[in-house]
C-alpha cells in the first residue's frame, strides 16, 4: 500500500479580502512512490496544491465523484458527446525602435544532445528511435531493437533482439540502460489497433553483443511525452541520477454505453448512457499498471474549473538505472486533458484549454485560401510544475486568452515563461476581430503564474508557422501569402518589444540558431498569391534586429517537403563543420528522398543533395543523420546504418 497522504495546507491563510470573499491557496507538492493502489482515505504521496484554480480530492470516493458529475456533463444518447482529443506526443502592433548602438539580445542557448538527437532545450533529452552511446548506437524499428558498433570504419551489427507486443517503438538511453516506450499491440499478433496503451521496456545494453531486458510494464494510458533529465549520453559517467519522465493521458473511458434503436427511444438511450457514467470506477479514469492505478487517489489534483476537458494527465518519473524501474516511481495526476507540454531543466508547463487546429490546417500546394487561420479563441490554463530528483511539485497556476501551438512555442529563461499565444480577445489597443498572435511572459507570484508583460498584433489574419527562443529574444514566423519574421526583444521580459519584422515570399516551418548572428529556416516556398512551390531552406541575419535579412536559400524540387517542420529530429546541425543535414521529401511518390547537406559559409549556402533508399516498407520520416562523439555521422535510412561521407 502507498504512504499515508498528507494534505499540506501550507499557504492556507488570509490573503486578502475581495467583495467580502477571503481567498485561500493551497499550496502543493507530489511526492514519490505513489504507483500502489489508492486506498479509500485517498492514501498517496505528499501533495500540496499550489492554485486557487485546483483543489486536492479529500479521498478517492470525493475524486470519483468529481469525475462522474463532470461526465455526466458529456454523456449523450449516442455515448460520450465530445469528439477526440488530438494530443499535441501547437501586423498592425507599433514597432519599438532600437537606438543605435544599443546592445541587441543575444542567441546563444544551445539545442544540443549527447545522444545525437535534436532537441528543443540542452540538458532534456527526447526520446527517438536511434540514440548514440559513446561508440554504440541503438535503434528500435517498430518492435526490433539493434545495437551497431561505430569503433570501426564502418557501423557492425553486434545484436538483434524482438521486443514482442510493442509498436512505434522510441528509445532513451541512461549510461548502459535503454529504456524503449512503445504502443502496446492488441488484438491480431503485429498489429497495433489504436487503441491506448505504452508499454515501457527498460534494459541493460553493457554487453552490447546480448541486451537484457531488465523490466517490462503496460501502462494503460497513452504516451503524450516523454523526457530525460541527466548526463545526456554520458556512459562512463554516474547515471544513476538520471530521471525518465513520462506525460500519460487517459481519456474518457470506453464504457457501455447503448444508443437509440428499434427498442429505445433517445430518452431511454441517454438514462441508461447516464448510468452507465455513475456506475464508473476510478479503474475507468486512472492510468493502470498490471491492473494497479499508477497514481494514488491523494495524488491527483482536481480543477476548479468545470469547463476544463476531462481527462486524467499523469507526471510519472523514474530512474532506469534502479533495479525495478517502475516499482519507485513517482506520480503526480492532475484531472484534465493537457493538450501541451514543455520541459525545461527545472520545470514542467502543462497547457489546458483550447487547441490551435493548426494540424488540420497546414497550407497545401492546391488550397491556401480555403485554410483561412484558426481563430484560437478561448482561455488556456497553465499548469507549473518544480522538477526535483523524482519528485514533480506543482508550484503554480494561470491563464493566458488564445492557444498554444505546441511546445515550441513556450520557453522558460531566468523564472520567466515565454509563449506565443493566437486568439482573437487580444489585450489593450490592439484588440481586433481577426486572429492574432501576442507573446506574452509570465512569473510565478507565490502560487499563480501573473502575466508581466506581452506584445500583441503579430500575424492579424494568419497562422503561426514556427517560434523559437533565445535567451532574451523571441522570433515568430506567421504566414498566409507572405512570410512575417517577427522578432521580439525580450531583454526585460515586462516590456518585451517588437524591435522589427522581415516579410518575405514562404515561410519557415522549423528555425535553428547558428550562432549570434545567423539563423536557418527550413520550410516552403510560395508565389506572390501564397501557391506554396516546395520545401525551402533560408539563412537569415539577425545582427541587426530591427531590419533582420534573408541572406540566401535553397530550393527544392517542386511539391517537395522538408521534414524538419514537422520533426525536428530530422534537423542535425554540427556547428564544427559550419554543416546543416535535413531530410528533404519528394512530394510526387512520398518515398523518394534526400539528405539536403548545406554548407554554411559567410552569407551563403552551398547545397548537396544525397538520395536515400528507405527499401520495401520503409518510411522517409524514419530517416536520421546521427552525430557521434568523434566527429563523423551515421546515416540511418530503412534497414541501412552507414557513415555518411562529408
Amino acid at each position: 500500500m502507498g504512504r499515508t497522504s498528507r494534505w499540506l495546507l501550507a499557504a492556507l491563510g488570509l490573503l486578502g479580502l475581495v467583495a467580502g470573499s477571503v481567498l485561500t491557496t493551497l499550496a502543493v507538492t507530489g511526492g514519490t512512490g505513489s504507483r500502489s493502489v489508492p486506498g479509500t482515505d485517498g492514501a498517496g504521496g505528499d501533495l500540496r496544491l499550489a492554485s486557487a484554480g485546483m483543489r486536492p480530492a479529500t479521498s478517492c470516493d470525493d475524486l470519483l465523484a468529481q469525475y462522474v458529475e463532470r461526465a455526466l456533463e458529456e454523456v449523450g444518447p449516442y455515448g460520450w458527446e465530445t469528439g477526440p482529443v488530438i494530443m499535441f506526443d501547437a501586423s498592425g502592433a507599433a514597432r519599438s525602435e532600437t537606438a543605435a548602438g544599443a546592445p541587441l539580445p543575444t542567441t546563444t542557448r544551445s539545442t544540443s544532445s549527447g545522444t545525437g538527437t535534436n532537441v528543443q532545450e540542452a540538458g532534456v533529452d527526447e526520446p527517438d528511435a536511434v540514440k548514440v552511446l559513446d561508440d554504440r548506437l541503438v535503434r528500435v524499428q517498430d518492435d526490433v531493437l539493434t545495437v551497431h558498433d561505430l569503433g570501426a570504419d564502418e557501423p557492425r551489427l553486434l545484436s538483434t533482439l524482438t521486443l514482442e507486443g510493442m509498436a512505434d517503438g522510441e528509445l532513451l538511453v541512461s549510461g548502459d540502460r535503454v529504456v524503449v516506450l512503445g504502443a502496446v499491440e492488441r488484438g491480431t499478433p503485429g498489429a497495433y489497433d489504436g487503441s491506448a496503451g505504452t508499454r515501457v521496456v527498460v534494459l541493460d545494453v553493457a554487453d552490447p553483443g546480448a541486451p537484457r531486458v531488465v523490466s517490462t510494464a503496460d501502462l494503460d494510458a497513452e504516451l503524450v511525452a516523454a523526457r530525460l533529465h541527466g548526463d545526456l549520453g554520458e556512459a562512463s559517467g554516474d547515471p544513476s541520477e538520471d530521471v525518465v519522465r513520462l506525460v500519460l493521458r487517459t481519456g474518457l473511458p470506453a464504457l457501455d454505453f447503448v444508443q437509440p434503436g428499434p427498442r429505445q427511444d433517445q430518452g431511454a438511450a441517454l438514462e441508461h448512457n447516464r448510468q452507465v457514467v455513475r456506475d464508473s470506477t476510478l479503474a475507468d479514469w486512472l492510468p493502470t499498471v498490471g491492473g494497479a492505478p499508477v497514481v494514488a487517489c491523494g495524488d491527483v489534483a482536481v480543477p476548479t474549473d468545470r469547463d476544463a476537458a476531462l481527462a486524467t494527465t499523469t507526471v510519472l518519473g523514474f530512474r532506469a538505472a534502479d533495479t525495478d524501474p517502475l516499482a519507485a516511481a513517482s506520480a503526480t495526476g492532475l484531472a484534465a486533458d493537457a493538450t501541451t507540454s514543455y520541459f525545461s531543466t527545472d520545470r514542467l508547463y502543462l497547457a489546458t484549454g483550447p487547441a490551435s487546429g493548426w494540424w488540420e490546417r497546414r497550407p497545401t500546394i492546391e488550397c491556401i485560401d480555403c485554410l483561412p487561420p484558426t481563430p484560437g479563441d478561448g482561455t488556456t490554463d497553465l499548469h507549473a510544475f518544480a522538477l526535483d530528483d523524482l519528485d514533480t511539485t506543482y508550484v503554480a497556476g494561470g491563464e493566458v486568452e488564445g492557444s498554444v501551438r505546441d511546445r515550441w512555442a513556450m520557453d522558460v529563461a531566468d523564472g520567466t515563461l515565454r509563449l506565443t499565444v493566437t486568439g482573437t480577445g487580444i489585450a489593450g489597443p490592439a484588440a481586433r476581430a481577426a486572429p492574432a498572435s501576442s507573446v506574452v511572459t509570465l512569473r510565478e507570484d507565490g502560487t499563480r503564474l501573473v502575466e508581466v508583460g506581452r506584445v500583441d498584433g503579430l500575424g492579424v489574419g494568419e497562422q503561426v508557422t514556427a517560434v523559437r527562443w533565445f535567451d532574451d529574444l523571441a522570433l515568430v514566423v506567421t504566414f498566409r501569402r507572405v512570410d512575417p519574421l517577427y522578432a521580439v526583444d525580450l531583454t526585460d521580459p515586462t516590456a518585451p518589444r517588437l524591435v522589427g519584422e522581415l516579410k518575405i515570399p514562404g515561410y519557415s516551418e522549423y528555425l535553428h540558431p547558428l550562432g549570434g548572428r545567423r539563423l536557418l529556416g527550413v520550410g516552403q516556398d510560395a508565389g506572390p498569391d501564397g501557391t506554396l512551390r516546395g520545401a525551402q531552406a533560408a539563412l537569415f541575419d539577425v545582427t541587426d534586429l530591427t531590419a533582420p535579412d534573408r541572406l540566401d536559400t535553397v530550393a527544392y524540387p517542386p511539391r517537395s517537403s522538408a521534414a524538419a517542420g514537422t520533426d525536428p529530429r530530422q534537423f542535425t546541425w554540427l556547428p564544427d563543420r559550419r554543416i546543416a543535414l535535413t531530410v528533404v521529401a519528394d512530394g510526387w511518390d512520398g518515398r523518394t528522398g534526400w539528405v539536403s547537406v548545406m554548407r554554411l559559409g559567410g552569407d551563403r549556402i552551398r547545397n548537396d543533395l544525397v538520395e536515400v533508399a528507405v527499401g520495401m516498407g520503409g518510411e522517409l520520416a524514419d530517416v536520421r543523420t546521427v552525430p557521434t562523439p568523434d566527429g563523423r555521422v551515421v546515416l540511418v535510412a530503412g534497414d541501412s546504418v552507414s557513415f555518411m561521407p562529408l
